[in-house]
């Protein structure tokens, strides 16, 4: 016989955990959250977190505390501390203690290309904690991952910064748009952010970047107005596409029409399937895709391709839906 591998049949025990009764489910994850392996910590963590069980919160933060005793140790790849602070802001628990030495941690792990920090998204999940508290220290701490020096760390500063009340949030997202950073996604989240906090003065502002020499500055804009889902953005989007005759950028603004998901940006996509060279109306459907779970879309994109009667056309959506 083999010898036990207990962390294996704890793991193995909580594969099944979602579908037990509450109270049952909730022993089942107490008492993992106190095992000793870090992976099995980190699944029970999980777990809380996405059937939201506020009842586990103070053994979250009792799990949080004992492995940032000794992080390198006791948490390899900063699995569990980081599946702890997603649950705990799963449930609405902003611990400030938790949080604070949450965005605060950096654990430097060997690998094949050299240490590596593990914990970019223990920092990106505390950021997004501690922008839900009052504690004094928040914006200051904000301010400091917006200058972290990975990408990740950064764009869940920005994603935080959003979050916070009063004028800073755009005034600061403003701020890093225009100093700029080396990875589009940090970018994407000050567009994001900036119109959602503050969308009828951030069109003009996030619109201008979609002219970047840099594609996947413009993208990211592009993307951004598209999920705004205002008119407005919707009426910038379509403005934008009249005066783009060729090129990528093309395919974006397609894209970022059908993330808006409001009705005048699906009308012009369908009247675009209609009118345009077969070209374009592949590129329409693809975009359109994201609708495949759609019955009433999808039965109206059908009937114009249908009327339409290009095989290519026809090829294309039934690829897509």
């Amino acid at each position: 016989m083999g010898k036990r591998d207990p962390t294996a049949e704890a793991l193995a025990a909580l594969t099944g955990a979602h579908d037990l009764p509450a109270e049952a489910r909730r022993d089942l994850l107490r008492k993992n959250l106190a095992n000793r392996s870090n992976w099995v910590v980190a699944k029970a963590a999980k777990i809380a977190g996405e059937v939201r069980d506020a009842g586990l919160a103070a053994d979250l933060v009792a799990a949080f505390h004992r492995l940032m005793a000794d992080p390198e140790k006791l948490d390899k790849r900063c699995a569990a501390l980081t599946e702890i602070a997603a649950a705990l802001y799963a449930i609405d628990h902003h611990d400030s203690e938790v949080l604070i030495a949450g965005i605060r941690h950096v654990q430097m792990e060997p690998s094949i290309d050299g240490p590596v920090d593990v914990a970019v998204r223990l920092r990106a999940h505390s950021a997004m904690g501690l922008s839900q508290t009052n504690h004094p220290d928040t914006a200051i701490e904000l301010v400091k991952l917006l200058a972290d020096p990975k990408p990740g760390a950064r764009a869940g500063a920005a994603r935080a910064i959003a979050t916070l009340p009063g004028a800073a949030a755009p005034l600061l997202l403003r701020f890093k748009s225009l100093i700029g950073d080396e990875e589009s996604e940090v970018l994407a989240e000050c567009f994001a952010g900036l119109l959602a906090v503050d969308p009828e003065r951030s069109l003009e502002f996030v619109a201008g970047f979609a002219d970047a020499g840099d594609e996947q500055i413009a993208e990211a804009a592009i993307l951004a107005i598209g999920a705004s889902r205002t008119a407005a953005a919707v009426e910038w989007l379509k403005q934008r596409w009249e005066r783009t005759v060729h090129g990528p950028i093309r395919k974006t603004l397609l894209l970022a029409l059908a993330t808006a998901r409001i009705e005048p940006a699906t009308d012009f996509l369908l009247k675009l399937l209609a009118d345009e060279n077969p070209r374009s109306a592949i590129d329409v459907i693809d975009a359109l895709r994201l609708y495949k779970h759609d019955e009433r879309m999808r039965r109206a994109v059908g009937e114009i391709v249908e009327q339409r009667r290009d095989a290519s056309i026809v090829q294309a959506f039934r690829a897509a839906f």
